[in-house]
């Protein structure tokens, strides 16, 4: 989370006793409100001030002696205030100096002149930076300290940064350089060009050129390598059944490692609303509930890698070897996977080409804001979509729900189709599919087609969000993990019941509830067949799983 740092107050004087004294009196009366910073050079003075600015710090009040041999105070004044434009200034004088001092006045827009000595400063100092602090106080906007991302809003790399973040739970602040004076203004501040975009900005004053998300994460010191090479359990995919899963093995004394290639909470943790959950009457936020079990998690010890993917599972013995994406490897006694689903991928034409560039999968919390007074559609009429839809609204100037259905009664939960339908800026456009996304290098248009009369149309569109279902994350398993015709896994009794199970299972017992067909590897969520596509069944599985886990462990 961002931090809030304080205004710094800085004082020049070449006599080191006139400094010691200026130093005291400010840390005395105000050590609580600002950071007090002295020096005896005006030019080490005017290089801290430009590192200072780079870091995101704010300078409230400067004080110069006039007389100093690199340069006269109203000099350093007049190119701090380069550098600090808002800072309030004060010259420190000796009174054979006041003309100069009065001069400057005019000439640098100085604030106020101080004649040395300044005793008592009860009297003679403090009243006169009380005002000026004041006054800097009120006009004072308190800068932004945390991750800073400069970009094209239409840049599929920009998309990805934002995604990854968000998914993290990871507060940051998105300027565009279309729309952003600011972003120009960090863009300078380290010297960097358009070739270097997305660029994002630490808390720590790192600048990151068009990182990928394992620099990234990295960067941030995400821990992506796992600590040991041998876990009891390693649970794949952290949406609610692999976190549910982690909580459980966590708790039970199950030395656990959970693995998420991408962010936690999974495909419930993109949602903006979680209305039906049990305990929860007000509802919770995907990302809320993400936040929670992880912190559960790690509390139990469960170790946390992310973004990481793991490639390959191969068995030898009772010992299951996993191949990550960066070549290591480690070794699990037991696996859980609950990679979950990913959603489908649009068919209508162009939708690929402008992926990230104004067509977006499941990112309605990520791209919400850049939406503000903008054109939004949203192809899809599940829960997911719904719940999209009325976050959206929040923004957008118009969201429009595209469905092949006449409505949205046979594929949307009752209490969301009456929130939609109280919901003025939000229209449901039944019997129309998507056909067309249009563009120079962003989405600009839809072409959309009534599948009744067959009749198009073109509509201008500035976003369009796809929910249209889900397959399961799959593609990558080995192929001695069966699967159903649909790519599920399948798990216990779905087993027993095809015609060669006689030929892949060997042990004397029969498959648990939820373990596949090789032994010691389980299925969890959304991507195990006959699962009930519920966050609260999702978890439920999830902590069925350990329980299983155990009854496997006890027989190795």
């Amino acid at each position: 989370m961002a931090t809030t740092k304080q205004p710094i107050i800085l004082s020049v004087d070449d006599d080191p006793q006139v400094l010691r004294s200026i130093k005291r009196d400010l840390r005395n009366q105000y050590r609580q409100d600002y950071r007090i910073i002295s020096t005896e050079s005006a030019l080490q003075a005017l290089e801290a001030l430009a590192e200072l600015k780079k870091n995101g710090e704010e300078v409230a009040l400067f004080l110069s002696d006039q007389r100093m041999p690199e340069m006269l105070g109203v000099d350093f004044l007049e190119q701090a205030k380069a550098i600090f434009p808002a800072a309030k200034r004060v010259l420190l004088t000796a009174y054979s100096d006041t003309n100069a001092a009065i001069r400057a006045i005019n000439d640098v827009q100085l604030d106020y002149y101080l004649v040395k000595p300044w005793d008592p400063p009860a009297e003679r100092l403090y009243p006169v930076l009380d005002d000026l602090l004041g006054d800097w106080q009120n006009a004072y906007v308190a800068p932004y300290t945390g991750v800073r991302v400069i970009g094209h809003q239409y840049a599929p790399q920009s998309h990805a940064i934002k995604d990854f973040l968000s998914g993290q739970l990871l507060s940051y602040q998105w300027l565009d350089v279309a729309t952003n004076m600011k972003a120009s203004e960090v863009m300078m501040e380290f010297q960097k060009s358009g070739k270097d975009l997305p660029l994002v900005v630490l808390e720590d004053g790192t600048a990151l050129s068009n990182p990928t998300v394992t620099e990234l994460a990295q960067s941030m010191g995400m821990q992506t390598n796992a600590s040991s090479e041998l876990y009891d359990v390693v649970i794949i995919g952290a949406g609610p059944a692999g976190l549910a899963a982690a909580v459980y093995g966590g708790s039970e004394g199950l030395k656990t490692l959970l693995i998420e290639r991408r962010a936690p909470g999974g495909q419930a943790g993109t949602s903006s609303r979680i209305e039906n959950y049990l305990g929860f009457p007000s509802g919770l936020s995907g990302s809320d509930l993400a936040r929670r079990a992880i912190t559960q998690a790690i509390r139990f010890g469960v170790e946390f890698l992310s973004p990481q993917m793991v490639e390959e599972i191969t068995v030898e013995g009772n010992y299951k070897q996993l191949r990550l994406s960066d070549g290591k490897t480690i070794i699990a006694k037991s696996v859980v996977l609950s990679t979950g689903v990913d959603y489908r991928r649009l068919p209508a034409e162009g939708a690929d080409r402008f992926s990230g560039a104004g067509v977006y999968y499941g990112a309605a919390i990520t791209e919400a804001a850049s939406c503000r007074n903008k054109q939004v559609y949203l192809v899809g009429g599940g829960n997911s979509a719904g719940q999209g839809a009325v976050y959206l609204s929040k923004y957008a100037d118009k969201v429009t729900i595209v469905i092949r259905r006449a409505d949205l009664t046979s594929s949307m939960s009752h209490y969301l189709i009456e929130q939609i339908e109280q919901i003025p800026n939000i229209e449901v456009l039944g019997h129309t599919e998507v056909i067309q996304a249009c563009g120079d290098d962003h989405l600009e248009s839809l072409v959309l087609t009534n599948v009744k009369t067959g009749a198009n149309q073109e509509v201008a569109a500035d976003a369009l969000f796809v929910f249209i279902g889900a397959k399961p994350a799959t593609e990558w398993m080995p192929d001695n993990i069966l699967l159903d015709n649909k790519g599920y896994l399948l798990t216990g009794r779905d087993l027993r019941m095809r015609a060669d199970y006689k030929g892949f299972w060997h042990k004397d017992r029969e498959p648990l509830l939820l373990e596949t067909c090789q032994p010691g590897i389980f299925a969890a969520g959304d991507v195990r067949s006959g699962a009930m596509n519920r966050v609260a069944s999702a978890v439920g599985e999830g902590a069925m799983a350990i329980k299983f886990v155990h009854e496997y462990l006890a027989e190795i």
